[in-house]
């Protein structure tokens, strides 16, 4: 986090006239300095977000992180909605200050926001591994942060396509069973066609369920995808019209995934 900058203040020091036999003192009244020293005004660490306002972001915005972007009124166009508003830990035992792009800050941020989402859609978190809303948040600038702003602001997102989010109702509280949020697919996982859409979208293939991975590592490929057949496989027998008759697909996490937090699989059957 960005320790908190002092402000310097420029004080005027005045010298006092000591009479003397040999020195008397002057009637004449000293002139006014032609140049008085104006104390600077403090820094402005911004507006604090609030719970319910929406924004118009784009992807690379939501994907910032640091930064506060200006609400836009819910009744319009918008693609992110506040749904909480907390207050980063910047203080560390030892009495030290962390920077808002910490770690420790950014850690703060995330894990609280992801817990709470499910709660403000309305969906358990294994139920949320089956949609496209996504929490994303975000931390006052460098030079807010200096000023005193100790805010993190959580906002619910729909990644409705490769780098493009869905516009929003004008409340998401309990939005998560909206068929536009189910996640569903425009081709079999692994294709050059696989695309994730929306179910609200023309699409091929539904997400149905998801298996953990345990492990501090990404397991083999191998091992991810034996892992993952017989639950995938029963999740699409019961969903098939014809229990000897049904095909499903899985999907497993990447390095990248992985690292990001996304500890399990997910299974598709056609649409």
């Amino acid at each position: 986090m960005k320790a908190l900058a002092g402000l310097a203040v420029l004080v005027l020091a005045l010298t006092a006239c000591t009479a003397s036999p040999t020195n008397p003192v002057s009637d004449t009244t000293p002139s006014a300095s032609p140049n008085p020293t104006e104390t600077a005004p403090p820094p402005d660490p911004g507006p604090r977000p609030r719970i319910g306002e929406c924004h118009l972001l784009s992807f690379g915005q939501a994907v910032a992180v640091v930064g506060r972007t200006e609400p836009v009124r819910c009744k319009r166009k918008h693609t992110a909605e506040t749904y909480f508003v907390g207050r980063l830990d910047l203080e560390t035992k030892a009495g030290h200050v962390r920077r808002v792009d910490s770690r420790a800050a950014q850690r703060q941020a995330r894990s609280t926001c992801t817990a709470r989402l499910p709660k403000h859609l309305g969906r358990t978190p294994r139920e949320l591994r089956l949609s496209l809303a996504q929490s994303v948040w975000f931390t006052p600038s460098p030079q807010r942060a200096e000023a005193g702003a100790d805010w993190f602001r959580c906002d619910v997102v729909v990644v409705a396509g490769p780098k493009r989010l869905l516009p929003l109702p004008r409340s998401t509280k309990g939005f998560g069973d909206a068929p536009v949020v189910a996640m569903c697919a425009t081709a079999a996982p692994g294709t050059k066609s696989f695309r994730r859409v929306g179910c609200g979208a023309k699409h091929a293939w539904l997400a149905v369920s998801t298996v953990d991975i345990p492990g501090k590592k990404l397991p083999a490929k191998d091992a991810v995808a034996d892992r993952m057949e017989g639950p995938c496989g029963d999740a699409a027998r019961s969903r098939a019209a014809d229990p000897l008759d049904f095909t499903w697909s899985q999907e497993s996490p990447t390095q990248e995934q992985w690292d990001a937090g996304q500890r399990y699989g997910i299974c598709w059957v056609p649409a």
